[in-house]
């Protein structure tokens, strides 16, 4: 264009100069014109090649190769004798990659009916997961079976947009032993993605959502690899250029006893018990069973639990989701006067030697505490009243210190304050003061309600792990160990990376006397002849222990009812917690039966078969011994003054 415009002006005349003017203008605009498009052009590819060349360079490069995240092993978990309690098996998951994915609804419709899915279902996943990348994967469907992996292998040329994910999911070797300890694992939701590494987690990942499985997240998720693969245009892969092998997770050894805790939950789930077994060391604050009953089903949360499973969790009266160990909140009933007995012994308010009467009734003002045993238990001193739980007595003591030097003692024992035991959500229970009744009911506290918190009724909650570690305390001569469930942690390649170290809370100093002195009440419990748990008595292992009974409601309706016909809800807690040996202890077992309605016939029984089975090889030793004794032939008689042969 500019060469014509050239070319008119050597044909104008050199006199018409307003003709030669209006043509420069037009050469000068016609200039300006293509350096205007050539500088877009150059920008543009300055803006391609130099600016985002990297980008578009990896964007042709994923049209040829696709790099997918291998998912790591998670971390084994094993108990304290190296006993497999969960660990890994290979999971084929079905997931959609949407920018490979064409005619979509078509795909969909013919997928759910491989799947036997409702196509809704597959939508409302979909849905969920928008806003991710669309070559991040969406999955439809977790841990389909083998015919259902063959049948879309083998067509996998009609389901365009759809993989196959090998994933490793959880074996529970031992069922449901220890679910609420251990947890579950669930897909990653968008609250959890958006909270997470982004290098760490995608939308298809499983993640803890509850017990270990959640709070150890870190040690067991290991470490991703990848693979790389090179597709054609419509996605599907051709071969496998790289691949980089994912790292396990670590693996964590826990405390926990196998052995014991079966034996613990077998005894509760007998007759559909509802409640919690705790057993610790006493002198290192290893926890050897925790078991809450009813137990969950994990296996019915690998790849999702369904609507209909959920909500008869939800709806089960037994309440199977709480972890009835740290979050179950219960009246601690008669194990309670351990602390009124220590506490009423520490401030002298009582001797060894006081005696009280107990005519099978305590009046306090206008109103009178009637005591387990109507017919009285007669006078009374400290032992006595522990061994045989006399109401009457801990009623006197309790009045005569008050409501604030309980809840101090209680205090030291570890009662109204969480322990800090590696579980979730555990709850503090609740042990009352005058001011706390203040501040909680604008109100001024009665010394009569003194008289039900000494006996652990009242306001008194506590938690059968708390009531454990105040057993194990009084049991060891003061110290308050922090409970602890993990033994130690191991990489992969077998070095340590955490070990378990006994950690002292704290320790109550000048107590010995008074705590040797209800000792002797607790062994006079099990062993004694009018004891309330001698259902716990074990023959060649002295036991020491504590019944107790939590009310739940006042039964006065129920009064001269047959106990089986009372209402199940409306039935005291049954309470048993011991240690043994009792001259050397070595453990200590809580039992909680919710009601159960009493300790020793419901409760102590679980505690002794979680005993015999920790002292199984000492007691077969003993049996062994008494065995040969029996059976060993006496000596032959030696004549005097005749060497005997040998």
């Amino acid at each position: 264009m500019a060469r014509k415009i050239f070319e008119e002006i050597e044909e104008i005349p050199e006199r018409d100069d307003d003709a030669l003017d209006v043509l420069k203008r037009r050469l000068v605009v016609v200039s300006v014109i293509v350096m205007i498009f050539t500088a877009l052009i150059i920008a543009r590819l300055w803006y391609l090649q130099i600016d985002h060349g990297d980008d578009y360079k990896d964007l042709a490069f994923n049209n040829r190769v696709r790099i997918r995240q291998v998912a790591a092993p998670r971390g084994h978990i094993l108990d304290r004798n190296g006993k497999e309690i969960v660990t890994n098996r290979p999971s084929f998951n079905v997931v959609l990659v949407r920018e490979d994915s064409q005619n979509l609804e078509d795909v969909l419709k013919r997928l759910a009916g491989v799947l036997h899915e409702d196509t809704s279902e597959l939508w409302k996943r979909i849905r969920d997961a928008s806003g991710t990348a669309p070559h991040i994967p969406i999955v439809l469907k977790e841990d389909i079976s083998w015919d259902t992996l063959a049948y879309l292998e083998n067509h996998n040329q009609d389901f365009s947009g759809i993989r196959i994910a090998v994933v490793p999911v959880r074996i529970y070797h031992y069922g449901d032993l220890a679910s609420h300890l251990i947890g579950y694992l669930g897909i990653i939701n968008k609250k959890e993605l958006a909270e997470a590494d982004p290098e760490k987690y995608t939308g298809e990942d499983l993640i803890g959502k509850m017990g270990l499985e959640k709070l150890r997240e870190n040690d067991l998720r290991g470490q991703k690899g990848s693979s790389s693969s090179e597709v054609n245009a419509r996605g599907f892969e051709q071969k496998l250029l790289k691949n980089e092998e994912p790292t396990p997770g670590k693996e964590i050894r826990l405390t926990l006893d196998v052995d014991l805790q079966q034996v613990a939950e077998s005894m509760m789930d007998q007759e559909d018990r509802a409640g919690a077994v705790v057993a610790t060391e006493v002198n290192t604050g290893r926890v050897l069973v925790a078991a809450s009953a009813p137990k969950i089903h994990l296996d019915d949360f690998t790849g999702g639990i369904s609507t209909e499973n959920w909500n008869a969790l939800l709806a089960n009266p037994k309440h199977p989701l709480i972890n009835k160990v740290v979050q179950g909140q219960y009246p601690p009933g008669s194990t309670y006067k351990i602390v009124t007995a220590l506490a009423a012994l520490a401030t002298g308010t009582v001797t060894e030697s006081t005696i009280f009467n107990c005519p099978g009734h305590f009046q306090f003002g206008n109103r009178v505490y009637m005591c387990w045993r109507h017919s009285g238990h007669g006078a009374v001193d400290i032992r006595r009243a522990i061994t045989e739980s006399c109401d009457v007595y801990f009623y006197q003591a309790g009045i005569k210190m008050g409501v604030d030097t309980l809840a101090d003692f209680a205090r030291k024992l570890g009662l109204g304050q969480k322990t800090g035991i590696e579980m979730e959500h555990e709850k503090s229970g609740l042990i009352p003061t005058r001011e706390w009744k203040l501040k909680q009911y604008k109100q001024k506290w009665q010394d009569g309600e003194t008289v039900s918190v000494a006996i652990g009724q009242g306001y008194d909650l506590a938690t059968p792990l708390q009531i454990n570690m105040m057993t194990a305390t009084v049991a060891n001569g003061g110290k308050v160990f922090l409970p602890q469930i993990v033994e130690a942690v191991h990489e992969s390649d077998g070095r340590s990376t955490d070990q378990f170290h006994p950690k002292l809370i704290r320790e109550l100093t000048g107590m010995g006397k008074y705590m040797a002195i209800v000792r002797e009440g607790l062994v006079g419990v099990v062993n004694g002849d009018r004891g309330t748990a001698r259902a716990a008595r074990i023959d060649g292992i002295a036991v020491a222990g504590k019944t107790g009974s939590a009310q739940v409601v006042k039964l006065a309706q129920y009064k001269g009812m047959k106990e089986e016909d009372i209402p199940y809800k409306y039935r005291d807690h049954a309470w048993f917690t011991c240690y043994a040996p009792a001259d050397d202890p070595e453990i200590a077992v809580t039992v909680l039966v919710e009601h159960g309605l009493h300790g020793g016939s419901e409760a102590a029984p679980i505690a002794k078969a979680i005993l015999m089975k920790y002292f199984e090889t000492r007691l077969q030793a003993m049996a062994k011994e008494k065995e040969d004794r029996k059976n060993a032939k006496p000596a032959a008689p030696v004549t005097p003054g005749t060497a005997a042969r040998p």
